[in-house]
């Protein structure tokens, strides 16, 4: 009788499990059956189906081609569409509203002493091409890269649809074609200016004293302050490798990459693109209208001697002890000649 009742109960349990599908599949039914008298045409359960990005057949084989509805593109989506547009363009113009007060209340950094017409060459031609090479396909792609971002909210109402249709296909085609020529011209400033900018004991003076931006006071350090070598190591070397690994990952979609890779890179490329985008007006400033003299470094590759003594003493020794070529302007190439 003890076995007899042992194996009447486990068919009775196994009973009661089978059954518990058909009750939860009876259950949903007469949920849809309800939900059809007040909502016809509701199919609830298909959609539902389809948007659990589970994979089902298909006759075209390839990543994720038996998804029929990725639920992570609305996500992406409305990320893209929603935080990373509002606050990145805020931060963007905060920082053009910023650079352009400092400049009417501070004005640009002039030279304390008189220029000598001593020049001393700072950059050659190779490092020159390297750096312009650079700086321009970072402007187009960041003018494109606003474009196709932010265009359909700020040109799209000027342009109209079909101005602005054909401006956006040319920024994006520009865009993609730029990109590598980007990615290469890094690496080359890289390996060009890897060895000058290491950070130094003297680069605490400088942190401390703000390098004299506010007080005016100047600071001595090498070829390169404290700033110059932080933008290398984060606006260059960290924030445009990132976004180019980024980029690449975008270009190139051929790679078996699924659709949350893609939508996962192209948040990581925006946030990149336009935290870089921001930092560099600050650096862009500084080089040109900010500071008298910076620009003729990157002109012409030489400076005047007030003003390597002034913001880059340090340099300016080793460069007097390494080279007695501080020649006079009249000696040195038209182009040089400040």
């Amino acid at each position: 009788m003890t076995l007899l009742r042992r194996v009447m109960l486990l068919m009775c349990a196994l009973c009661a499990l089978g059954a518990a599908p058909v009750h939860a599949q009876s259950a949903e039914s007469q949920a849809q059956a309800a939900r059809q008298q007040s909502q016809p045409l509701n199919n609830a359960p298909v959609w539902r189906e389809v948007r659990s990005g589970d994979s089902h057949y298909t006759t075209v084989k390839g990543v994720e081609t038996g998804v029929l509805i990725q639920s992570g593109g609305q996500t992406w989506r409305a990320l893209r569409n929603g935080p990373v547009m509002l606050y990145g363009g805020i931060v963007f113009c905060a920082m053009l509203v910023l650079l352009a007060l400092f400049y009417k209340l501070r004005g640009p950094i002039r030279l304390s002493g008189v220029k000598t017409g001593r020049l001393i060459e700072r950059f050659n031609t190779l490092e020159r091409t390297a750096h312009w090479s650079m700086a321009i396909s970072f402007c187009v792609l960041a003018l494109s890269g606003l474009v196709m971002l932010f265009g359909k909210h700020v040109l799209l109402p000027v342009f109209g649809y079909s101005l602005f249709a054909t401006v956006a296909v040319i920024c994006k085609n520009v865009h993609n074609f730029v990109g590598p020529l980007f990615i290469l011209s890094v690496l080359v400033f890289i390996v060009l200016f890897i060895k000058d900018n290491v950070w130094q004991s003297i680069d605490a003076l400088w942190i401390r004293k703000a390098g004299g931006l506010l007080s005016g006071e100047h600071v001595p350090s090498h070829r390169f302050n404290f700033g110059e070598k932080t933008w290398f190591w984060l606006g260059v070397v960290g924030l445009s490798l990132l976004v180019g690994a980024s980029g690449l990952v975008l270009n190139f979609p051929n790679f078996e990459q699924g659709r949350f890779i893609m939508q996962s890179a192209n948040i990581v490329h925006l946030v990149g693109a336009l935290i870089v985008m921001t930092l560099s007006l600050a650096h862009i400033y500084i080089g040109s209208i900010g500071m008298e003299g910076a620009l003729d470094g990157m002109k012409s590759g030489y400076v005047d001697e007030t003003w390597a003594k002034e913001h880059h003493e340090l340099w300016y020794d080793e460069a007097v002890n390494a080279q007695p070529a501080e020649r006079q302007a009249g000696a040195l190439p038209a182009a040089a000649r400040i």
